[in-house]
C-alpha cells in the first residue's frame, strides 16, 4: 500500500488543492526521503517553481513544476496533507513545502520508506524509476496480445507476474488477489501455462478491478487516506483478500491463504483450480 487506485485518488485530491501554487521554501526533516539530487540541491532547485499539474505513472505521483518534475513514491504509508503553518507538525512529518498561498504541503510517512526525486522534464522518461515501467492497466493501453507475449515464456507464478511493474504497473498484493479471483485463475499457475482465453479474461479482470477500486477511492486496510484525509471504501467490496477461512461469495467453498513468492495470497480452491481453466 498504496497501490495505483490509492495513488490516483491522492492525485485527484491534490490537483484540487495545490495546482497553480508556487513553492517558496522547502524544509527537509528526514534526508533519506530525498533520493536525488542531494538535499541541498533539491531544496535550491525546487524553490520558486510553480505546481502546474499532478500526474500519475503506476504507483508514482508526478508533480509537474515550472522546470522540473517531482517524482514521489509513497511506498507503504506515505501521504500528503495541506495545512496552515500554525498547525503543529506531527512526528511523522518529513518534508514541508511552503507555498505562496501561505499554506504548507506536508509529506508524512510513519515508516519513512517513501522517496522523492527531482528531475528535469526532458529527462523524466530516462529516470531509473520510470524507464522500465509496463503499460497502465487501462482499456486503451493494456492489450491482450501484449500480455500473451509477456507471459508466454515465463516460469514465474502468475501472481508474481501481476506484481512485476515491468509487465503491468500499479498492481500490488491486494489487487493481484482480487484480479486472479475475478479471472478464475489459480495464483500459482505459471505464466506460460495460461492459454489465450485465460489471458484475455485476466486482462479484462485487471482493468475491471482497478477501475472499480479507483471509483471507490481505493482500499483502506491500515492507514491509507487521500489528500483530504478521507479513507477509501473498496475494502468493503473485497472478495478474497483478507478473507482467510471465510466463505467464497461465488461457490461457498472456504477461502485459503498461501505464500506465493513470499507474499501472502488469498484464493478459492474451488473457483481457482490449479492447472485448469474456468470451472
Amino acid at each position: 500500500m498504496p497501490e495505483l487506485p490509492e495513488v490516483e485518488n491522492v492525485r485527484n485530491g491534490l490537483k484540487k488543492l495545490i495546482i497553480g501554487k508556487r513553492i517558496v521554501n522547502t524544509r527537509v526533516l528526514w534526508d533519506n526521503i530525498i533520493k536525488d539530487p542531494q538535499v541541498s540541491e533539491f531544496q535550491q532547485r525546487i524553490q520558486g517553481q510553480k505546481i502546474e499539474d499532478i500526474r500519475r505513472r503506476g504507483k508514482f505521483l508526478l508533480f509537474v513544476l515550472s522546470r522540473d518534475v517531482l517524482i514521489s513514491h509513497l511506498r507503504m504509508e506515505g501521504k500528503y496533507r495541506l495545512e496552515r503553518p500554525e498547525v503543529p507538525l506531527t512526528k511523522h512529518t518529513h518534508v514541508v513545502f511552503e507555498l505562496d498561498s501561505g499554506e504548507e504541503l506536508r509529506y508524512l510517512d510513519v515508516r519513512k520508506f517513501g522517496k522523492m526525486s527531482l528531475v528535469e522534464k526532458a529527462d523524466l522518461e530516462l529516470h531509473p524509476s520510470m524507464k522500465d515501467l509496463g503499460p497502465e492497466p487501462t482499456d486503451d493501453t493494456l492489450e491482450t496480445a501484449y500480455l500473451i507475449n509477456a507471459l508466454k515464456k515465463t516460469e514465474r507464478p502468475i501472481k508474481a507476474c501481476l506484481l512485476d511493474q515491468k509487465i503491468v504497473v500499479g498492481i500490488g498484493n491486494i489487487y493481484a488477489d482480487e484480479i486472479l479471483y475475478d479471472a478464475y485463475i489459480h495464483p500459482e499457475r505459471k505464466g506460460k501455462e495460461l492459454n489465450e482465453s485465460e489471458i484475455k479474461r485476466l486482462r479484462d479482470s485487471i482493468i475491471s478491478i482497478m477501475n472499480k477500486a479507483v471509483e471507490k477511492g481505493g482500499t483502506t486496510i491500515r492507514t491509507y487516506s487521500n489528500a483530504y484525509g478521507d479513507e477509501g471504501s473498496y475494502q468493503n467490496y473485497l472478495s478474497v483478500y483478507g478473507k482467510t477461512e471465510e466463505v467464497c461469495p461465488r461457490c461457498q467453498h472456504t477461502i485459503r491463504k498461501i505464500k506465493v513468492g513470499q507474499r501472502g495470497t488469498h484464493y478459492c480452491p474451488q473457483c481457482q483450480k490449479a492447472g485448469s481453466d474456468k470451472p
